[in-house]
């Protein structure tokens, strides 16, 4: 019997390999809140990794002095201009901030690829604990403050140290990648991917970013405790 023979009688076609990734090296990438810690180490591993960056802050002459520091050619612009350049735009504002940032730019990130990376978390005298917004999660209110835009919730739990170190060469870790469509997560995985000793995991849909967004506390006990950076690999995948 033929192949084509067993197309008519309705066989399967094989599985999608997990890791057969798209090839995002010609995308802009846009970070809302790049300079701050978080913001900032990612847009330099990035553009260390060949990826054309974009860093947006609300004081665009803000963003120009810390795209001018980390040179390796990213721009800054304000928030506005940075999502409608950007391909991919990710957000690494703080949480206090969140609604207000994303409401603002609901018209610029229409049709965007949108990655959420804020952690809701309090702090008190017994350290880091997380927060639940009323929506869920800080991707869940981005994914409901932003009805145009494809949003996807990743790169919760990196350590702004590392990203930032330049003699630091990988960043051992497994980013944790959560979305309602698979094409989009495989885009944010294979960005992942692109910075050296970093991997892309899919990890379900929004409805679970909260106990990923929530596990930051966690890290941040076990960092305290072990005066460490830790992250995140899982196994036997």
């Amino acid at each position: 019997m033929t192949s084509t023979d067993n197309a008519g009688n309705g066989a399967k076609p094989a599985a999608k390999d997990p890791w057969e990734l798209p090839d995002v090296s010609g995308l802009v990438v846009g970070v809302l809140g790049g300079t701050g810690d978080q913001g900032r180490g990612l847009a330099y591993r990035l553009a260390r990794a060949g990826q054309k960056v974009i860093i947006g802050s609300r004081a665009a002459e803000r963003a120009a002095t810390a795209a001018g520091e980390l040179g390796l050619g990213v721009e800054g612009a304000d928030n506005a201009e940075c999502a409608r350049r950007s391909d991919i735009v990710i957000v690494a504002v703080p949480w206090d901030g969140h609604a207000k940032t994303l409401e603002s730019l609901r018209e610029e990130l229409v049709g965007k690829l949108v990655v959420d990376c804020v952690n809701p978390l309090g702090f008190d005298k017994q350290g880091a604990y997380a927060l639940k917004p009323d929506e869920g999660s800080a991707a869940q209110q981005a994914a409901a403050l932003l009805p145009d835009s494809r949003v996807t919730a990743a790169f919760h739990h990196l350590s702004a140290v590392l990203l930032q170190d330049a003699s630091v060469e990988e960043i051992d870790t497994d980013v944790m990648v959560l979305g309602e469509a698979r094409a989009d997560t495989d885009l944010v995985q294979a960005l992942a991917a692109r910075i050296p000793g970093m991997r892309g995991v899919f990890a379900g849909r929004l409805r679970n970013a909260h106990q990923v967004e929530s596990l930051v506390a966690n890290l941040i006990s076990v960092n305290r405790r072990y005066k460490a950076h830790a992250g995140l690999r899982v196994t036997d995948v």
